[in-house]
């Protein structure tokens, strides 16, 4: 039944991006039409790689995406999207999000980051009347800044201020995650009374296929011992580690490979670290068909991170590993969310990024263990399906939406 409302989806990222934000704001407006009329404003396809799709040319398209109007706005793509290039690069977005046609609005969905874009957004929001917003927050941007090192202390100063501005203007923000959520009330003010958690849910379904029926789809050797990373290979991914692990490998005549699979920013660096070195292999982004089996391949799949990297983001790859129903080895701050959440759902073994060696040792234990390894896949999988539920994300998102309009087409209250 339709609701009534119209909603503008507000974001950078959509399909036919494979990984990162794109998966859950394509999902969420196709979901949305069910009930409401949907307007994506979104950019052209360019990520995990930085670069313009060949396919999309031009600077406007308007489509229809499954009953979503999707209108897409040129802006500058930097590479790597670093510092005052990054900065650029949303304010270009974001001024021609904000000066392209919306049509009729009830109310709207800002996702940050792109955080500079949504606060231009969020501007034209208040006139010539006040439509009502939620900011969902996928990652924390000014944690972001000051985990990875990127930008001045005046350039996290300004950073802050405009989140700050941005949560506490909103109608609705939405966390990601619970410890998310009480970072942006404590350290940027967000209300409590209007911050909710809607955790991004399992967009990938696994595999049919065993682990050596997808190798041989892949053409993968059947006997390796292989280690998976999938997804962006940017900064706070802090994969130089991982090839130096390959290499420390390769020295020693261990019995791993590592497997980078995606794009990002610092593939080409990651590449020239890797040469010479076997034990290290780059795929590159596989279709949505074919990334199920990509992970079904894998004896264990990696998330690793940047040290210091512990509150900006839940990554997404999480929800993709579980319903792999593959053992998960997270190399990652142990106080940090994805230490939080591997230890809420027992996925797998969690151990301190940054070192090579730790690294290395902690993949050749846990292949050593395979009994473990088969608990641990089980119990991802578990939680993929008890807690990572699609359903249950879109539902309160339409409670949140009400909630924001003051709708009387829901009677539920959705708990913060």
């Amino acid at each position: 039944m339709n609701s009534g409302l119209d909603v503008t989806l507000l974001a950078l990222n959509y399909a036919p991006e494979p990984t990162g934000n794109a998966p859950y704001t394509t999902a969420l407006a196709r979901r949305l039409v069910e009930n409401s009329g949907v307007t994506a404003v979104t950019g052209f396809p360019h990520y995990p790689q930085w670069s313009r799709y060949a396919e999309y040319p031009g600077l406007y398209a308007r489509s229809e995406d499954q009953g979503v109007d999707l209108r897409r706005v040129a802006h500058w793509i930097p590479n790597p999207p670093r510092g005052l290039k990054r900065l650029l690069s949303e304010l270009h977005f974001g001024l021609h999000q904000m000066n392209s046609p919306w049509g009729r609005t009830d109310a709207a969905i800002l996702v940050s980051p792109a955080l500079f874009a949504s606060a231009l957004c969020a501007v034209r929001l208040r006139f010539p009347r006040r439509i009502p917003h939620a900011v969902w927050v996928q990652d924390l941007y000014t944690h972001g800044m000051m985990e990875t090192g990127e930008g001045s202390r005046m350039a996290v100063r300004i950073a802050k201020t405009v989140e700050r501005w941005l949560l506490k203007d909103a109608d609705a923000v939405v966390a990601i995650h619970p410890a998310m959520r009480e970072r942006m009330i404590r350290d940027l003010g967000a209300d409590p009374d209007r911050t909710y958690v809607i955790r991004n849910w399992g967009h990938v379904m696994p595999s049919a296929a065993s682990r050596d029926d997808a190798r041989a789809r892949l053409g993968w050797e059947a006997d390796a011992r292989i280690v998976l990373h999938s997804g962006n290979m940017g900064r706070k991914q802090g994969l130089s580690t991982v090839a130096e692990a390959a290499r420390i490998a390769h020295q020693r005549g261990d019995d791993i490979t590592f497997i980078l699979l995606g794009d990002g920013a610092e593939r080409a660096e990651l590449e020239s670290l890797a040469d010479g070195v076997p034990t290290l292999r780059f795929v590159d982004p596989v279709s949505d068909r074919d990334f199920p089996d990509a992970l079904a391949a894998a004896d264990i799949l990696l998330v690793n991170e940047l040290p210091g990297v512990k509150e900006m983001a839940a990554p997404s790859k999480l929800t993709s590993y579980f319903a792999a129903e593959r053992p998960v080895l997270a190399a990652v701050d142990p106080d940090g969310i994805v230490a939080g959440i591997m230890a809420e759902s027992l996925a797998g073994r969690i151990t301190p990024s940054g070192d090579p060696v730790v690294l290395l040792d902690a993949a050749l234990d846990f292949l050593a263990h395979p009994a473990e390894m088969t608990e641990a896949a089980e119990a991802g999988s578990r939680y993929w399906h008890e807690h990572l539920s699609e359903d249950a994300a879109i539902t309160a998102w339409r409670q949140v939406l009400a909630e924001v309009t003051n709708s009387k087409s829901s009677t539920d209250t959705l708990a913060p």
